[in-house]
């Protein structure tokens, strides 16, 4: 079976690196030009699979490679960009997609951030025949996964997603070569989508209960992190954790500064936040951010300005 792989990043080359260890014939890799796509094309040069750097997918000329290579199967193995319908219809057995969520829920770039933003329990991922849809055509299969009440979206694809991911893609051609791969439709009336988490969605409302602040920062840890200012500064929050207390007084006002956590009162309960980063610098520890920025107990942090 002829398979183009279509991807980025460490996910992309995982993709192609466990399907050529598996024996399948990847005919060519379509990555972006800059280093997201660096490490899938050089693993591909490396096998001497031929890889393609077009700028956009919508390139006249990406559909004319495609074409070359004659593809059976294309695989989207991480993919920001948008594949148009045209392209996407040009292997014989058609497209399948990865998507971090369990679609119809979180369809979107952001699942994994929008899953633990809104305090879901439990997400997983979705292999799906791709269509002209944004994440919407139909269900090939799906793998659940639980989301720990510390888990950071960091953590929940590096540790749980990502390996998933890759299992299920091997999973999803075998069952293409032997002709017994579903395809379920999707149902919309159960549909959600999200925007793409950044810095639009990323400000800290310390008017807000305990467990919904801490499930933002915890889901826009690692990308964008959640973020408030002081003295005029971004600053981003990481490694968080929340002791839940009775309501009181002094949202977003700093009760404690230890090395174990910058501790602040927020309704419901106090955020404690491990590290900390001012935009342009780097991760620390609470005690010398505060010392960097002038930071004191009884010191108040206000909302952030939405950015882009």
């Amino acid at each position: 079976m002829r398979i183009i792989i279509v991807g980025q990043g460490p996910f992309g080359e995982k993709v192609l690196e466990t399907l050529i260890q598996k024996g399948e014939e990847v005919v060519g890799v379509f990555s972006p030009p800059d280093k997201r796509g660096d490490p899938i094309a050089s693993l591909a040069q490396k096998k001497g699979i031929p890889a393609f750097r077009p700028a956009l997918m919508k390139d006249p000329r990406a559909h004319d490679e495609y074409l070359t290579l004659r593809p059976e199967l294309a695989i989207l193995a991480f993919v920001t960009d948008i594949i148009p319908e045209r392209i996407l219809n040009i292997p014989s057995l058609g497209t399948i997609c990865y998507h971090p969520s369990l679609l119809p829920r979180h369809r979107g770039a952001s699942a994994i951030n929008w899953a633990i933003i809104q305090g879901d329990t439990r997400t997983g991922l979705t292999i799906f025949w791709a269509d002209k849809g944004i994440d919407t055509g139909p269900i090939l299969l799906q793998k659940e996964v639980e989301i720990g009440p510390e888990e950071t979206t960091g953590f929940l694809y590096f540790n749980k997603l990502f390996s998933m991911g890759i299992e299920a893609i091997v999973e999803a051609v075998d069952l293409i070569k032997k002709g017994k791969a579903p395809r379920i439709p999707q149902d919309d009336s159960k549909a959600t989508y999200e925007p793409p988490c950044d810095d639009r969605v990323a400000s800290i409302d310390f008017t807000k209960p305990v467990d919904e602040i801490y499930n933002l920062i915890k889901g826009c840890d690692p990308q964008p992190g959640a973020y408030t200012t002081f003295k005029g500064k971004r600053i981003r929050f990481y490694d968080a954790k929340k002791k839940v207390l009775p309501a009181g007084e002094g949202a977003g006002e700093v009760v404690a500064i230890e090395k174990k956590g910058l501790e602040i009162a927020v309704p419901g309960g106090i955020i404690v936040v491990g590290k900390l980063r001012a935009d342009k610098g780097d991760k620390v520890g609470p005690i010398e951010f505060a010392q960097s920025i002038g930071l004191q107990v009884g010191d108040r942090l206000e909302k952030g300005p939405i950015g882009r």
